[in-house]
C-alpha cells in the first residue's frame, strides 16, 4: 500500500489506474461500495486501483474553528483502504488553489497528473469551484478526455435509511456503540500517542493510558468498555473514560484506558481504542473512596461485556 500526494508525482506503475473519489471520513459500508466497486473495475482490467481522499476535510477548511468531527485519521483510512485491496492512498491537500478550480481543471487534474483511466464516486459527490461539479459533469466531462465514470447509489441499512457519516456522528454523539458499529462495520477506534498524565488512576489502582482527542468527534463522555490494539499489534481488553473527568480540577479532556491484565510501558506509543460498549455517563464523586468503588464496579462490567462479546 502507497501513500500519495497530490503535490507529488503519480508513479508510471500507478498511471492508468481505477480512482475511488471521496472524503471516505469513517469508511463506512456507503464508502466502501465506492471503493469496493473501484477495485473490481481495477482488477477487471488489470489495472491499479488508488483510493482518493482529501485532508484536511473540506468543511475544516471552509470552518477551522469547527467543532472537530472527524472519525478516522490518514493513517487508520489507509489501513482501511488497503484492506479493502487498494494498492495506493492518494491524499489531496485540501486548500484555496485546489478549491479554486473549477469542475474541467479538476477532471483535467485527474487524467493528466494522475493519469486515471476511470473513476468511481458516490451519487452525491460534488468538486471544483463551489462544489458545482456533479456526477453528471464529470462524466460528461471525463468522456471528452477518454475518462470513464461511475456513480454508485446510496448504501441503505435494513430499515431502508440511507448510511451516511452524519448518523454515526449522531449514533457517537448518544453514546450508541452499537449503531455506529453496524454502519462502520467495525467498532469506532480512536487512534493517538500515550502522553503522560497526572497518575491519579495509578494511585486509585487503575493506571492508565492516556490519549489526547485531536481532531475526532467527540462521542458522549463517559465510561466504556473498550479494545486496544498497541504497537506491537497485540489487542488488550480495558475499560475507558472518555471525557474531563469531572471528580478533579481543572478538567482535563482526555481518553483514559486501563488496560486488563497488562503491565509495562505504553508512553509515547501509538495505540488504538476501539468503542465496544458505554456503560454510564461522567459523574463526580464525593471523595476518593466512592470514585474507586465505582471504578472497581465500571471494571467488572466492562470485563462482563468484552467476555461476552468475544464468546
Amino acid at each position: 500500500m502507497e501513500r500519495l500526494t497530490s503535490d507529488g508525482v503519480m508513479p508510471a506503475h500507478l498511471r492508468g489506474g481505477w480512482i475511488a473519489l471521496g472524503n471516505f471520513d469513517g469508511f463506512h459500508l456507503g464508502h466502501q461500495a465506492v471503493v469496493g466497486r473501484a477495485v473490481a473495475r481495477a482488477r477487471a482490467e488489470g489495472r491499479p486501483t488508488i483510493v482518493a481522499t482529501f485532508d484536511p476535510h473540506p468543511a475544516s477548511f471552509f470552518k477551522p474553528n469547527s467543532t472537530p468531527f472527524r472519525l478516522t485519521t490518514l493513517e487508520q483510512r489507509e489501513r482501511l483502504f488497503a484492506g479493502a485491496g487498494a494498492d495506493a492512498m492518494l491524499v489531496f491537500g485540501f486548500d484555496r488553489a485546489l478549491a479554486s478550480r473549477s469542475a474541467e481543471e479538476f477532471v483535467t487534474m485527474l487524467v493528466r497528473d494522475f493519469g486515471a483511466a476511470g473513476v468511481v464516486t458516490g451519487e452525491d459527490f460534488t468538486f471544483g469551484k463551489g462544489r458545482a461539479g456533479t456526477v453528471a459533469q464529470l462524466a460528461e466531462l471525463g468522456a471528452a478526455m477518454g475518462l470513464s465514470c461511475e456513480a454508485v447509489a446510496p448504501v441503505k441499512d435494513a430499515g431502508g435509511d440511507i448510511i451516511s457519516s452524519s448518523r454515526i456522528r449522531a449514533a457517537l454523539q448518544a453514546g450508541d456503540c452499537g449503531e455506529a458499529e453496524a454502519l462502520l462495520t467495525r467498532p469506532f477506534a480512536i487512534e493517538g500517542d500515550v502522553i503522560h498524565g497526572d497518575k491519579r488512576g495509578r494511585d486509585l489502582g487503575f493506571p492508565t493510558a492516556n490519549m489526547a482527542l485531536g481532531g475526532y468527534l467527540r462521542p458522549a463522555y463517559g465510561i466504556y468498555a473498550v479494545r486496544a490494539r498497541l504497537a506491537d499489534g497485540s489487542v488488550v481488553n480495558g475499560a475507558a473514560n472518555l471525557g474531563i473527568r469531572p471528580s478533579f480540577d481543572p478538567p482535563k479532556e482526555l481518553l483514559e484506558t486501563y488496560l486488563f491484565d497488562f503491565s509495562g510501558d505504553l508512553y509515547g506509543q501509538t495505540v488504538e481504542v476501539s468503542l465496544i460498549e458505554r456503560l454510564r455517563g461522567e459523574a463526580k464523586f464525593d471523595g476518593l473512596d466512592a470514585l474507586k468503588a465505582q471504578m472497581a464496579d465500571d471494571v467488572a462490567r466492562a470485563r462482563a461485556i468484552l467476555s461476552r462479546d468475544s464468546a
